[in-house]
């Protein structure tokens, strides 16, 4: 007759395995939360670029479009891996958070302290409001056509208005050399960037400018409808690269 072991032997163990698993678990998290910050900030500064670099190009024409534009994909896509596959609702609100921590410690460290650059004109906008409203929506709803239908509108249409209270200063009408301009200008014709000042303007010309002082609210809603779009195109994006597949034994 063999011998039993007893179980309390095998407690020490046991308990081992399981500290080993969760520290796997939080590596596994903090390895996530890098490749958030630095897939999603990459993608962020190829796509928008100095729409958010500098507080001149925070215009009111393409700044309220293009922003939430790019910057609803990452959260569609994460969404739909949370929601899916762990029912989370705060794949927006991450990605955005995410998006903004690995922000400002570039805005800090390489505009700032790197190359000078006045901390005030390269402030990153922020959509955590936006996100928050879509991570709401989905979670109330259940259902991708209402998430992005209001969501995907409301994360275009918050962004200006909460942006506002931090850029709105910058807006200000200043009198400089016999001509009128905003301090956003002033930082802009004051502080030289690479291709100057060529481009310095163009973020102003458009047919847009016809409608005059409706150029923002147009902007937004134009936004918004193409926000709408774009969700349900990058939750399926998301979707099918959390796609698992198994192969076949032979």
């Amino acid at each position: 007759m063999s011998a039993q072991i007893p179980i309390s032997t095998f407690k020490p163990y046991r308990g081992e395995k399981a500290r080993l698993a969760r520290a796997y678990d939080y590596l596994i998290l903090v390895l996530a939360l890098f490749l958030f910050i630095g897939s999603f900030h990459l993608h962020f500064a190829l796509t928008v670029g100095d729409w958010d670099f500098w507080v001149d190009w925070k215009d009111r024409q393409w700044w309220p479009l293009v922003t939430p534009l790019i910057g609803i994909t990452f959260p569609a896509a994460v969404q739909a891996v949370l929601w899916d596959k762990f029912r989370l609702p705060l794949g927006a609100t991450l990605c955005v958070a995410a998006l903004l921590l690995g922000t400002w410690v570039t805005r800090v460290f390489a505009y700032h302290y790197w190359n000078y650059f006045p901390i005030n004109m390269v402030l990153p906008a922020t959509m955590v409001p936006g996100a928050l409203v879509l991570d709401t929506l989905l979670m109330l709803s259940n259902s991708l056509t209402i998430t992005s239908i209001f969501g995907g509108g409301a994360f275009a249409l918050l962004f200006y208005p909460t942006n506002w209270p931090i850029f709105g200063m910058f807006h200000q009408a200043v009198e400089y050399h016999n001509s009128q301009l905003t301090v956003a200008d002033l930082f802009g014709f004051q502080y030289i960037r690479t291709g100057m000042p060529e481009y310095l303007r163009i973020i102003e010309r458009g047919t847009l400018r016809t409608y005059g002082q409706y150029a923002t609210p147009l902007a937004a809603f134009c936004s918004a409808l193409l926000c709408s779009l774009m969700y349900p195109l990058w939750w399926y994006i998301g979707k099918w690269f959390a796609n698992t597949s198994y192969l076949k034994k032979i």
